[in-house]
């Protein structure tokens, strides 16, 4: 999970955190931190050439960005997904991250893996040790 630069900016961090700690899961790994382009790009691998590609990099290492490691019971990857809501703010529903925080598309806070697999292999981009 990433709170994202917005995120962090706007000082949602603990808010977010204490929504899945809430909710029983657990911060398994966290560090707040400035992601680089190298970094970004192996995150964002299937984005690279796309039009707003450049746009989503400045973005997201403008400002510090919090990466968290959250455990759970099996496809806890699902649980964390629904706690953020929808990806447009506009209509992710009242009680979740987005849908009460949120405000923009471009700026919506939180990444979420969308599968065991996406979750193991930016698990590895974010803490490779």
């Amino acid at each position: 999970m990433i709170c994202k630069p917005d995120a962090v900016e706007r000082g949602y961090v603990g808010e977010i955190l204490s929504r899945f700690e809430r909710k029983g899961l657990k911060i398994a790994r966290a560090e707040l931190r400035t992601l680089d382009s190298t970094t970004l790009a192996q995150h964002y691998e299937e984005h690279v050439g796309k039009g707003f590609y450049d746009e989503l990099v400045a973005f997201m290492s403008r400002s510090p960005a919090f990466v968290a490691v959250i455990e759970g019971p099996e496809d806890t990857f699902a649980m964390v997904r629904t706690l953020m809501g929808s990806t447009n703010p506009a209509v992710a529903p009242p009680g979740t991250i987005r849908g009460d925080l949120g405000s923009e598309m471009t700026e919506n806070l939180v990444h979420g893996s969308d599968s065991n697999e996406s979750a193991e292999r930016e698990i590895a981009i974010f803490f490779p040790e």
